[in-house]
């Protein structure tokens, strides 16, 4: 399980406290309480009573799982596998408490994580990582990547947009104020809406090189005909979004300020995935079917016309102040354990390096094809969470190539898990399965899916003795 309240709550309340620039006597004023009891709260020195915790809540307008020490938990993670990289040469082991105080230093702990990735992109940079022309590969995906950390993978400005044009579609539509435009009609109308207003003609052609290609000269949208009808859907909301959130993205990218040409791209291209995902699951509606279906991405996909990782995705967004969802991880992964997209809004430590660990489902789930897998996965720092994962496949241009296979992952928190349908047949309390960020970082000695030892053990070879695990090292 995640770390209570009570073990972190100073520290969080201090964090947010001060990005309020609140004095100690201002904030302890809101809630009815001495300065002198603030403080000591703020230094891990009193207990919170649930009423007190209510007030925090509503002092400092979070939520009950920002004050559970989320982020922290997060920062923990990374700063963890930061100083763990094996070219450092630093020993984590017993070093859990400063990286806990480092993670409570928020700016600092941000500062260490800004370090760690100029150092990978020095190291990269030195072991020639260049584009023609010279220009070096500053890493674009991870810093489009800690954008969309920092937000919670929640965009309210391109939600508002969204809910407008929705809104617009049905007025396109002929329906009254009062009326929604029925999700069965939303591709149609998407694809009216970028006739009337923006003379773009849509085309599905038989083209095999490209799945989407915007022609501005020829004013056409064409996409392949092998892409599946929620998947055209999507593609022509992108296209919309692209030409009617154009102010909002520009906007987000210039308060974010990607440091290459390359991350500035692919954060346009994230943003605008995002605002067409709100536009075809509208935040209100997909969150009131999600809970009363209680996540069940079947029956989302279905519901809304979406692809099942569309609505796993949308899950990972459903972060909005005063109408949060469940906070999920997303993980998408190859066979190879390569991961190509991932969100966190629950604290799940997603890998930066290296694959994953071979024994959670995200990587078992490749067995079983079609299947969705569930599983109680518990970290060494004792981070619990409910893993559910199933693989998809995609489509190929010609008889016998061979077809791609990908796995998606969500997941939340244990304490959230009697939530979703997928923890229904599994029992919470039994022992979960034991993972790790990678094994490079993972410190159970009980493995026998181990591919690396753990930088922090000693390795003992016995040309006498061959142990079980795949690698022998000290325990302690």
């Amino acid at each position: 399980m995640t770390g209570s309240p009570a073990t972190r709550i100073g520290r969080i309340v201090r964090r947010l406290r001060q990005e309020r620039d609140l004095s100690q006597q201002a904030l302890a004023a809101r809630l009815g309480i001495s300065a002198s009891y603030l403080n000591l709260i703020e230094h891990d020195q009193r207990a919170v009573t649930a009423t007190l915790l209510i007030k925090f809540t509503r002092a400092l307008d979070v939520s009950i799982e920002t004050l559970s020490g989320t982020e922290e938990q997060k920062l923990e993670a990374q700063l963890r596998e930061a100083l763990s990289e094996p070219e450092l040469g630093t020993d984590m082991e017993n070093a859990a408490h400063e990286v806990s105080v480092l993670a409570a230093q928020p700016a600092i702990a941000r500062a260490v994580l800004t370090l760690h990735q100029a150092w990978r992109a020095a190291r990269h940079d030195a072991e020639g990582m260049a584009l023609p022309g010279g220009r070096r590969i500053i890493l674009p995906k991870e810093e489009v990547r800690r954008i969309y950390d920092e937000r919670m993978n929640y965009f309210p400005g391109l939600e508002e947009v969204a809910e407008t044009i929705r809104h617009n579609l049905a007025t396109d539509a002929g329906l009254r104020p009062d009326e929604k435009l029925p999700q069965s009609e939303i591709n149609h109308a998407i694809a009216t809406r970028l006739r009337q207003r923006h003379g773009i003609i849509v085309q599905v052609l038989p083209v095999d090189d490209v799945l989407r290609r915007y022609d501005p000269s020829l004013k056409t949208l064409v996409l392949s005909s092998l892409l599946p009808r929620e998947s055209r859907g999507f593609q022509m909301a992108f296209q919309l979004m692209l030409l009617e959130a154009r102010d909002t993205i520009e906007d987000l990218i210039r308060e974010d300020a990607p440091s290459s040409e390359e991350a500035r791209t692919f954060l346009h291209i994230g943003l605008t995935n995002y605002a067409a995902a709100a536009l075809l699951m509208p935040y209100t509606a997909f969150l009131n079917v999600a809970t009363s279906c209680r996540y069940d991405l079947e029956i989302l996909s279905l519901r809304f016309g979406v692809s099942f990782q569309q609505a796993a995705q949308r899950l990972a967004s459903l972060q909005r102040p005063g109408a949060r969802g469940v906070p999920f991880f997303f993980v998408r992964s190859d066979p190879a354990g390569n991961i190509t997209k991932s969100f966190s809004s629950c604290g799940f430590p997603i890998p930066r390096q290296g694959n994953p660990c071979p024994q959670w489902n995200a990587c078992t789930a490749f067995s079983t094809p079609g299947e969705v897998r569930t599983q109680i996965v518990a970290f060494t720092s004792g981070m619990t969470f409910l893993s559910v994962a199933r693989t998809l496949t995609g489509t190929v241009s010609h008889w016998g190539d061979p077809r791609p296979v990908q796995a998606v992952t969500i997941g939340c928190d244990i304490s959230r898990a009697g939530e979703v349908i997928y923890a229904d047949h599994l029992n919470l309390a039994a022992r979960p399965t034991p993972v790790g960020i990678s094994c490079h970082l993972c410190d159970w000695t009980d493995c026998r899916s181990r591919a690396f030892p753990p930088v922090s053990h000693r390795l003992t070879p016995d040309i006498n003795q061959k142990v079980a695990r795949p690698i022998p090292f000290e325990d302690v």
